[in-house]
């Protein structure tokens, strides 16, 4: 069974991820498919994370390598829904000081049009 359900809205690929970011299965699909979905050209990428209630280093070091390889093709990977604990985990890594954070999914859609759009300017 799938711990990770794929979708589209416009030319944003949502993954809406189910279980524990930690070492094994769910981190591993996860990482197959990002790196899939980046070498397809598919470089806006948002991760629903409603459903994944832990996280560890190697779910970090997915996530972490999703957004550098979809910004080095000119692409954003955004997050969205983290739970507590999640948030938690990344906040104090720092990491979303870095990576864009998402509680409503119009609003994360939206911004990466606002990305292409400055992008153009």
């Amino acid at each position: 069974m799938s711990t990770i359900h794929e979708s589209r809205a416009g030319n944003v690929t949502i993954l809406e991820i189910n279980g524990r970011l930690r070492i094994g299965p769910v981190v591993e699909e996860l990482a197959t498919t990002l790196q899939r979905l980046i070498v397809e050209g598919q470089t806006a990428i948002l991760l629903d994370c409603r459903q994944v209630t832990a996280i560890d280093s190697q779910g970090i070091k997915v996530i972490v390598r999703g957004v550098i390889s979809a910004q080095r093709r000119g692409g954003k990977l955004k997050l969205l829904n983290l739970t507590p604990r999640v948030r938690e985990v990344l906040d104090i890594t720092r990491l979303l000081s870095v990576i864009e954070s998402f509680d409503d999914e119009q609003i994360a859609l939206s911004s990466f049009a606002e990305n292409r759009q400055a992008g153009l300017k």
